[in-house]
Order: structure tokens, then sequence, then C-alpha cells
């Protein structure tokens, strides 16, 4: 099958206020993603998502320009099955000959950024039709489930320390053995932070796994006091405590604590999440399909994880065609052990596709539709697109 058309669509759905929440992006009173449908002759087509943002709002324009714009033109006649040379001709441009010839990057200038993004949610819709051509989930092109089934952690967790306990525990009642709050600039203070945190264990008991995650807002000593101070909280992991452009100072906490540091849902490629690891920066890596590269890029990192025996948890807080994404991708490898389902107001994991992703008793089963398993509700489509 070959490539017929490419197109790309920026989503705007309204979160229902009983479901909104405050973190330290705002008020999230929207939820974006941007669509991706690849088109083959034949009429099938596969679909992904491409990130503005790690959160839930980012205007999604420039993503739509840059793949009905700049990529779809290389793309378009080329074949679906061929999704690594695809991914080399988009991240090389006009130089991917060379790259091609030589086995080395010649990159475009643009090799982080919005346009890895994008090039994110054409690398999973090929994979998904790849999946569908051949009637099995990404997972199985993937070498298969290492699993029957994972368990997930309930992803939220932004009430104030009086709130917080109430808020995980109902999320425990619903099954999950696994909780996730964020902490962070959101509460003004570290020491606000730190009793969230000790008010959320002693709600949850210690047989939880409980996760703490900054959104990468703390500053080095903040981070390093936010450890102190919940050292005995018995953290699972502590994600991105500060900014991801200071990969250092992530090494400089990591070292200064017992705590397993997470990161990488803000990282752009497999070379990002390779300087991390070469400064001993992170305990846990979070690729977001969305984000990285698309499932290609994810599954290098997979294999970073394995060669350095850290754990792979990648990043799932999006849509449903990320979600399933980075499901497929944790299934087919060794070191993920549990994945990430968001438990806040997202109309586009649940209202977006006819298919409903379920949690049963905290664990999640391993994929068995083709391709990704997903399908958009095009009414919804209609009803939430924005002009770009």
């Amino acid at each position: 099958m070959k490539i017929a058309n490419v197109e790309a669509f920026w989503l705007r759905c309204p979160v229902p206020k009983e479901k909104q929440h405050t973190s330290d992006y705002g008020l999230l009173a929207n939820f974006d993603m941007t669509l991706v449908v690849i088109t083959t002759d034949d009429g099938l087509q596969g679909f992904g998502e491409a990130k503005a943002a790690v959160g839930s709002s980012g205007v999604c324009a420039s993503i739509v320009n840059c793949i009905e714009n700049e990529l779809k033109p290389a793309l378009l006649g080329k074949h679906v099955k061929d999704i690594s040379r695809l991914w080399e001709e988009m991240y090389n441009g006009t130089r991917d000959h060379y790259a091609l010839l030589r086995g080395r990057k010649f990159p475009i200038l643009g090799r982080r950024g919005l346009t890895i993004s994008a090039m994110s949610g054409i690398d999973t819709a090929l994979w998904d039709l790849k999946g569908k051509m051949l009637q099995v989930p990404v997972m199985d092109l993937l070498g298969g489930a290492c699993r029957d089934k994972m368990p997930a952690y309930a992803s939220g967790g932004w009430a104030d320390a009086d709130n917080i306990g109430a808020q995980l525990k109902g999320y425990v009642d619903k099954g999950f053995r696994s909780v996730k709050m964020r902490v962070g600039v959101m509460d003004q203070t570290v020491q606000n932070s730190i009793e969230r945190v000790k008010a959320a264990r002693a709600a949850i008991g210690p047989d939880v796994k409980l996760m703490a995650d900054a959104h990468g807002t703390f500053s080095v000593p903040e981070a390093k006091q936010f450890c102190r101070g919940v050292a005995d909280c018995n953290l699972y992991w502590f994600e991105e405590p500060i900014s991801p452009d200071n990969k250092r100072g992530t090494a400089e906490v990591r070292a200064s604590t017992h705590i397993p540091i997470a990161a990488g849902e803000s990282e752009y490629t497999s070379f990002d999440i390779n300087a991390l690891l070469e400064l001993r920066a992170i305990d846990v890596i979070q690729p977001d399909a969305a984000i990285i590269g698309g499932i290609s890029e994810a599954v290098r990192v997979s294999h970073l994880a394995s060669v350095h025996q850290l754990e792979l948890a990648p990043h799932c807080w999006g849509s449903a065609f990320s979600f399933m994404a980075g499901l497929n991708v944790a299934f087919a490898s060794p070191s993920a052990t549990i994945i990430e389902f968001s438990l806040g107001g997202n109309p586009m994991m649940y209202e977006l596709v006819k298919e409903q992703i379920t949690v049963t008793n905290g664990s999640i089963q391993a994929p068995t539709a083709p391709g990704l398993g997903v399908s958009p509700d095009w009414d919804f489509v209609r009803q939430y697109k924005q002009k770009v």
C-alpha cells in the first residue's frame, strides 16, 4: 500500500466544569490534541497523535501546518511498510540520502521541538496502518507481549493537603494499587508539597505505590528539600523534579536521594534520553509517543532502558491514540511493568474514540485489536476541529 493522503486536525474540547483541575499549568478548561490521519491508495486509514504540550492544553496550529505543508509532500506515494526509512527521510530532510547511505544522521535544523511532535503523529499512524494491514496489534509487530496484563497507576492528585487523601483513596477504591499526585510550584512552598505527600501516604496506607510529579517546577535546592521531607513516605518515584533544560541538575538531585527519579516526557528523540543516561540522571524513563518521535523512537528508548537496566514507564497523558501507542510499546518491552492511566477530565481519552479503554481491578490487558485498536468518532472530530 502507498500513502495517498496525510491530514492533521487540531481538536479542542472543553472539559466539563466538574472535571476541571488547577495545576502549575493553570486551570485546565480545555483538552487539545492533533489527530493525524494517513490514508492509503486502498482507502485504509491509520491514526496517530502529535502534541503541542505535555499537559492538556496547547495550540496545535503549527503542528498541523508542519504536517500538511512540510512533511506530507515527502510522504505521498511512499510505501506504508517502510516505516524506518520514512522516519529517516523526515528527520534528515533533503540529506536523507546521505543518512541512508552512510548509516548516520544528517538532521534538519528542527530536529527537536514541534517538528518531532509532528513526526510522532505520522510515525504512530504508520504503525497503526501496518498493524491493520497485517491484522495484528502494533505490540506484535514489536516482538509481542512480555506479559498478559500490566498494572495501571491512577494519574491525578491535585487536591490540597486536607483533601488529597480522599482524592487518592478514591482512586484506590476503584481498584488501583498505584497512584500519582502532583506537587511543585503550584503548592507555593516546598513544605506544602511535603505535607500533601504525607497526608496522601497516611490516607492510602503503606502498601499502595505512591508517585509524585513536580512537572519540572522545583529548583535543585527545592527538589532536594522535598526529597528529604518525604524520605519516609516510600515514594515509588519522583517525577520531573526540575526543569528538563537542567539535566545536570536532575543528576544532582538523583545523587542526593534514595528516591528513584523519573523523567523523559518532555524530551525529543532517544538522543535527549541518552543525554540523561550519560549523566546518570534518572531511574525511570518516560517517553511520550506523541512527543519523542512516535512509536519508532519510543521503541529505541525502550532498548536504552533495557541496556541500562532501568524502568520504562511511557508517559500516557493524552488522547486514546497516544495512550494506546505507549501501551503497545510498554507491553512489548521487558523493562516496562506499569502504565499511566489518566484520572483527570479527559474527553480525548473517552469521547474521541469509539472503543472503550478499561482498567479492571487496577490492571489492563495486553492489546488484541489490529493496529492501535482505536478509531475516531468522526462526529466528535467535526464538532471540535479548530480552524488553522
